[in-house]
């Protein structure tokens, strides 16, 4: 083989090397960017998910006072039935409680 031809096969490898070097540097750097860009999807979607949702949590306090106004209603349904059946002598009992305390978001 002449030196000229084993030179140029070098000199052609080389420059095959360094696009192929280049090739996979762009690959990384677009990686990088599409990693970056899913770590900051997925510190938004953490901060969203430990912060309760305003109308979820207006949501279950009306659900909440509903409830509390069901028992009332209740009651005062057993209070009326009370009275007619203590008259049999039959005993009712009631069982109203107190609706538990509302969600508060912490400080």
């Amino acid at each position: 083989m002449a030196p000229d031809s084993v030179s140029f096969r070098i000199t052609r490898n080389t420059e095959d090397l360094a696009q192929t070097i280049h090739a996979l540097s762009q690959r990384l750097v677009v990686m990088e960017q599409r990693l970056q860009a899913l770590e900051v999807q997925l510190n938004s979607r953490i901060k969203q998910d430990s912060e309760p949702d305003i109308r979820e949590v207006s949501s279950l306090d009306n659900v909440e006072r509903l409830l509390y106004d069901c028992r009332a209603l209740l009651g005062l349904d057993e209070a009326v039935q009370e009275s007619g059946d203590d008259a049999s002598g039959a005993e009712v009992e009631t069982d109203l409680r107190s609706p538990s305390v509302p969600f508060q978001q912490a400080a």
